[in-house]
């Protein structure tokens, strides 16, 4: 497995990497990845993607180094999802040792991430990756997008 970084631009990102992430946000639309890419990358996110040794892209994950007061400085996951076809073949275990290793390089104290509540498969993953769960994530909506 190989895990390469894509910055803004590369024909990877919609092609190969977006149809991986719309298994995780299915309200993308590659109009809509470009623009929250653009406006996020200036904001640090960036994403990795994870492709098989047959040179599919299996798995991506979006994240940013945030500095804030709670931890200082970490390594925020925004995405991490691998194709369904390619569940329990390790995507995901590499993926996370991809992003510790730019968390440790760049001298955050943490890398963490929220999950939906609903998704108890991924919960499941995340503590056998020893993730611990050390808050509840508040969200009060304002307007969905588009409106």
């Amino acid at each position: 497995m190989k895990i390469i970084d894509l910055e803004p631009g590369d024909p990877r990102l919609e092609a190969e990497l977006l149809p991986v992430l719309c298994e995780l946000r299915p309200h993308l639309t590659p109009e809509l990845f470009r623009d929250v890419y653009e406006q996020g990358h200036a904001q640090g996110l960036r994403f990795s993607a994870a492709y098989a040794d047959d040179g599919s892209c299996v798995g991506a994950a979006g994240w940013r180094i945030v500095i804030n007061t709670s931890s200082l400085k970490k390594l925020y996951v925004d995405d991490l999802v691998t194709r369904a076809t390619a569940r329990s073949g390790g995507v995901g275990h590499a993926l996370i040792a991809h992003l510790e290793r730019h968390a440790r390089e760049t001298g955050c104290h943490e890398l963490n991430l929220d999950s939906g509540t609903h998704r108890t498969g991924a919960h499941r993953f995340y503590l056998r990756e020893r993730f611990d769960i050390i808050a509840f994530h508040f969200t009060r909506e304002l307007n969905r997008p588009g409106e």
